[in-house]
């Protein structure tokens, strides 16, 4: 509709609505932006929810829980269970009832990366990146089970275009394009203490992504979910960017998900034990009779701390963001993407922002501003029962989020190389080890080779691994 009306109708109307909400300082600076500027602050103006922004302002929450958190209920099937629900897991694959969707919104920059953090390379051997890895995974799954597994993947307005540019210089990473759909998170404005909109310039607003949360809001904006919905799509398998051992497809989980008796089918998610109590990822519990996810910064010491009396922290459910999610579930949630269920929660962070009086850029030194984000874990909490299934560190998680230490890229290729090695072991082929215990080699094994253990057991292999060899295989 924008596109048929004048510059200054759509000025008029875009003031009229900032007037409504007491924004109308966002074009303050009109006379003296360039047509191409006024065009590109009106296209963010009109983008703007602001009923939404003065609602999640005034209803905005540091904390999101108020109840004394309890230990979640964590499910550790038996072998005939497993077996049930592998077996089920395999028929919702086979029936082209599941899709990928994977949160790719962030950029490199922590790790010294110029680009999305899906580009970045991430194998010990191959140095392939993580969109290449997880294209590879959904390949596998497709051959094994015969099957189409439909991709989407969320980047944010910072990498977008980069992504997609990746994608098509890369040939879909081998998957076919129609079966691979790129869409873009949603943003919500920046604000200061009185719930004013800032300026990252004269013609721009200061706009930062959703939140992770804004992945279910962005299926629906998009169209994605109804092309889930025409593809006859039942279940999400959701999982972020940053976790190369990620199973993408997993079997046994989704069947859990869908037949476990204290699950609604609706959303369950995975976990694995934490390290330790300091350990900096969120933590599954009860909290008003609701399984939730509990970031770190949530508990106290005291809590944090606590063990039961089998010695393991009673708050040692770490969120690795490995979900499944039914497609009915998603769609109830968001609707159109016009009402969001999801509540936003606040984040006191430091914006630069250009002063609306006397058009000068401010560099705060302090934070200064609330970005407004949700949380997808937050969903938990409407489904009507949820479960968490513990899985295996070594196998699940090695994701990378810093340059150097824990969860880094060295932390995480010494993890893909360790499950190689036991898959391997487990092959009967001897893998060197030092005194230590960890391998002395460098190993890759790609999901076009083997999704799993006991596949690679169907694999040509060699009887031993020289000392200090690099391997791919």
């Amino acid at each position: 509709m924008t596109d048929a009306l004048t510059m200054e109708a759509r000025y008029a109307l875009a003031i009229a609505s900032l007037r409504l909400f007491g924004q109308e300082h966002l074009l303050r600076f009109w006379d003296s932006l360039s047509t191409q500027q006024r065009g590109q602050l009106l296209a963010q103006i009109e983008k703007l929810q602001l009923q939404l922004v003065r609602e999640t302002f005034a209803n905005r929450s540091e904390h999101r829980h108020h109840g004394t958190p309890q230990e979640a209920l964590i499910v550790r099937a038996d072998s005939q269970m497993r077996t049930e629900a592998r077996l089920a897991g395999e028929a919702m694959l086979r029936a082209g009832e599941v899709c990928c969707f994977t949160v790719a919104g962030g950029q490199g920059t922590r790790l010294g990366f110029d680009g999305p953090k899906g580009l970045y390379p991430a194998t010990p051997v191959t140095k392939r990146c993580l969109f290449a890895v997880f294209a590879e995974a959904i390949a596998a799954t497709q051959s094994r089970y015969g099957c189409r597994v439909p991709w989407y993947v969320m980047t944010s307005p910072l990498n977008h275009e980069a992504t997609v540019a990746a994608f098509k210089r890369e040939n879909w990473f081998g998957l076919l394009p129609e079966d691979v759909r790129l869409i873009t998170q949603g943003t919500m404005p920046s604000l200061d203490d009185e719930g004013k909109i800032l300026l990252a310039s004269r013609g721009e607003v200061a706009l930062n992504p959703d939140g992770h949360g804004g992945s279910l809001r962005a299926i629906a904006l998009s169209g994605a979910l109804r092309d889930m919905q025409t593809r006859g799509i039942k279940t999400i398998s959701y999982f972020q960017v940053d976790n190369p051992l990620a199973r993408v497809c997993d079997p046994l989980f989704l069947g859990l998900h869908q037949g476990h008796p204290q699950s609604s089918g609706e959303m369950s998610s995975k976990a694995v034990p934490k390290v330790s109590a300091d350990e900096k990822v969120g933590v599954f519990a009860v909290v008003d009779g609701r399984t939730t996810v509990l970031e770190y910064s949530d508990l106290s010491r005291e809590l944090s701390e606590s063990r039961g009396g089998d010695g393991k922290l009673r708050f040692g459910a770490g969120n690795l963001a490995v979900h499944a999610i039914s497609v009915e579930f998603a769609a109830r949630l968001s609707g159109d993407g016009s009402k969001f269920a999801l509540p936003f929660h606040r984040a006191h962070k430091r914006v630069p922002f250009m002063d609306p009086v006397s058009g000068e850029m401010v560099e705060p030194t302090a934070p200064n501003a609330w970005k407004l984000e949700s949380f997808v874990f937050d969903a938990i909490g409407f489904a009507r029962s949820a479960i968490v299934v513990e899985v295996d560190r070594a196998e699940e998680f090695a994701p990378i989020k810093n340059a150097h230490g824990a969860d880094s890229p060295a932390s995480s290729n010494a993890a893909q190389t360790e499950r190689a090695a036991r898959w391997l072991e487990a092959a009967g082929v001897k893998v060197p080890r030092r005194a230590d215990g960890t391998p002395d080699c460098n190993l890759e094994i790609s999901s076009s080779t083997a999704l799993d253990a006991e596949a690679l057991h169907r694999v040509p292999l060699p009887p031993s691994i020289a000392r200090g060899a690099t391997l791919a295989l």
